[in-house]
C-alpha cells in the first residue's frame, strides 16, 4: 500500500484519535500541556515587578528554577505513582497540589513564600505532565501518536505564547497576584475534571515501588545546579554546577543497578536512541533557558518595552516552534531524521544570534534569534520524543514516557541556573540597570553555546543509531 494510501486510511485520522472514548482524554491532556507550560513561563513578563515588590532580584532565575525543581522531582516520579495509585486519582491530586502553589504565590508576604510556592506549583504541574506523557503512551495507539504529538506540539507553543503575554497583560491592567490567582483557578477545574475525563483508565496495581534513593540523589543534583546562580564567587558557582552535573550521572548510574528502575535501562547509553534523545533533549532544552528568564526584563531595561511588548517579543520563540511543529507533523521516514538535525542547528544559529544582537543590534534580529529557538523545537521535539517512545520495551513504557517531561525539566532547571550564574557575574544580582542588562545580554546566551552543541551531537547520533537499527 503506498504512503499515500495510508495517510488516507480512516484508522489513522483525527476521527478515529477522538473515538472510543479518547476524546476526553485527549482533552485532558491538552489542558494539562496549557497549564505546564503557561505557569513555566508566566513569570518571565512579571519578575521586574515582583522583584520591585518583594525584593530578591538576585533571585530572578529561582522563579523558574524553583518551579523546575519541583517539576523534576515529580516528573521524574511519576511513572511510578501512575502503577501505584492509577492515572484518575494520581491525575487529580497533581492539579490540587499545583492550585495550592498558586495560592501561596499569590498570598506571598516575601520573595522566599513567593519562591516556596514556585516548588510547590512546579510539584503539581511535573505531575500533571508526566501523567499526560503515561496517558498517551498506555491510552492511544501507536498510530495515533503523531498527531497526539502534534496537538501537544501546538497547545505548548500557544501556551508559552500566552504565558508570558498574560503575565504582562495583567501586570498592566491590575496587580501581579493576579496571576497566580487565575492559574489557581484552572488547576482546581482540572483537579475537578480529572476523575470524570479519565474514566475507564486502568486502577492503580501496585507496581514495584518507588524509586527513593534516586530521587533523593536526583534532588542532590538538581539542588546543586540551582544553587549555583546565588553565589557572587564564579569559581565557587562553576564548581557547583559540575558537581551538579556528576551528581545527574551518579543518578544513572545507581538507577542500571536497582531493583526499582527510575528510567529505562538504556537511559544512559549513548549508543541508543533513548540514551542519545535523552541527551539532546536535556542539552537543547537547557540552552534555551536564558530567552525567556532574561529576555523581558533586558528588553525593558535597554529598550523602553513594557511587559506586555516584552512579552510579545519573546513569544517569537513559542509563534515559530508552534508553526514550525505544525509545518512538519506529517513528515514520516527519512525526513524526521532530517528535521531532527535541522532543528538542532537552528538552535546553535539562534544562540550566536542572540548573543550578538540581544543588546544593541537590530530588534529584527532579536526577533530572528528567538524565532529560530522555537524553530528548533518545533522541527525535532515530536519527532525525538515519537523516536524515544517506539524504542522503549512494554516493561519501560511508563517509567520511559513520563521521563522525557522529567529530562527536559532537569534540562531547562540546569539551563536556568547557568543562565543565572552568567547574569549575576555580569552584575544582575546587584539590581536591573543598564550596565547590567548589557553585559547580562552577552554573557546568558554565550554561557550555554558549549551545551547547545552537545545537544547537536546527542540529536545527531540519535538519528544515526535509529538509521542503523
Amino acid at each position: 500500500m503506498s504512503e499515500a494510501v495510508k495517510t488516507r486510511d480512516p484508522a489513522n485520522s483525527w476521527a478515529d484519535l477522538l473515538a472510543d472514548g479518547r476524546l476526553p482524554r485527549f482533552a485532558l491532556i491538552c489542558l494539562g500541556v496549557w497549564l505546564n507550560a503557561a505557569d513555566s513561563l508566566v513569570t518571565a513578563t512579571i519578575m521586574p515587578n515582583v522583584g520591585a515588590d518583594l525584593g530578591g532580584y538576585a533571585y530572578f532565575a529561582w522563579a523558574t528554577a524553583g518551579f523546575l525543581v519541583g517539576a523534576i522531582m515529580a516528573g521524574a516520579s511519576a511513572g511510578r505513582l501512575s502503577e501505584q495509585f492509577g492515572l484518575r486519582l494520581a491525575t487529580a491530586l497533581a492539579g490540587a497540589i499545583m492550585a495550592v502553589g498558586c495560592v501561596m504565590s499569590a498570598l506571598a508576604p516575601d520573595i522566599t513564600m513567593f519562591l516556596a510556592g514556585r516548588v510547590v506549583q512546579g510539584l503539581g504541574s511535573g505531575w500533571i505532565s508526566g501523567f499526560a506523557m503515561v496517558a498517551i503512551a498506555l491510552l492511544f495507539p501507536e498510530r495515533h501518536l503523531a498527531r497526539v504529538f502534534a496537538a501537544v506540539t501546538f497547545v505548548w507553543g500557544v501556551a508559552t505564547v500566552l504565558g508570558p503575554l498574560v503575565g504582562g497583560l495583567v501586570v498592566e491592567t491590575a496587580d501581579w497576584r493576579d496571576v497566580f490567582w487565575l492559574f489557581a483557578l484552572q488547576a482546581a477545574v482540572f483537579a475537578v475534571a480529572a476523575p470524570f475525563l479519565l474514566a475507564g483508565s486502568a486502577k492503580g496495581q501496585g507496581g514495584p515501588g518507588i524509586p527513593w534513593v534516586q530521587l533523593g540523589v536526583l534532588s542532590v543534583g538538581v539542588v546543586s545546579i540551582a544553587m549555583a546562580n546565588i553565589l557572587d564567587d564564579l569559581a565557587s558557582a562553576a564548581g557547583l554546577v559540575v558537581a551538579g552535573f556528576a551528581v545527574l550521572a551518579l543518578v544513572i548510574w545507581i538507577d542500571g543497578r536497582a531493583k526499582v528502575r527510575l528510567l529505562p535501562v538504556t537511559a544512559g547509553d549513548l549508543r541508543t536512541v533513548v540514551g542519545a534523545g535523552y541527551l539532546a533533549m536535556f542539552a537543547m532544552t537547557a540552552a534555551t533557558m536564558g530567552f525567556g528568564i532574561y529576555g523581558p526584563p533586558i528588553l525593558q531595561q535597554l529598550r523602553g518595552f513594557s511587559p506586555l511588548w516584552a512579552g510579545y517579543a519573546i513569544g517569537s520563540e513559542a509563534m515559530a516552534w508552534t508553526l514550525a511543529g505544525i509545518a512538519v507533523a506529517g513528515v514520516t521516514g527519512a525526513w524526521d531524521g532530517r528535521w531532527i538535525r535541522i532543528g538542532a542547528a537552528c538552535l546553535i544559529a539562534s544562540l550566536v544570534i542572540l548573543t550578538w544582537a540581544m543588546a544593541d543590534g537590530p530588534l529584527a534580529w532579536v526577533l530572528i534569534g528567538g524565532a529560530l529557538m522555537g524553530v528548533a523545537f518545533g522541527f525535532s521535539f515530536a519527532f525525538m520524543t515519537r523516536r524515544i517512545m517506539a524504542a522503549l520495551s512494554d516493561e519501560d513504557r511508563a517509567i520511559g514516557s513520563s521521563a522525557v517531561s522529567a529530562v527536559r525539566q532537569t534540562g531547562a532547571a540546569a539551563g536556568a541556573a547557568i543562565s543565572g550564574v552568567a547574569a549575576n557575574m555580569a552584575g544582575f544580582s546587584h539590581g536591573l540597570t543598564e550596565a547590567s542588562a548589557r553585559s547580562a545580554a552577552i554573557w546568558v546566551f554565550a554561557s550555554v553555546v558549549p551545551i547547545a552543541l552537545v545537544g547537536a551531537w546527542a540529536a545527531f547520533r540519535m538519528t544515526r543509531v535509529a538509521e542503523e537499527t
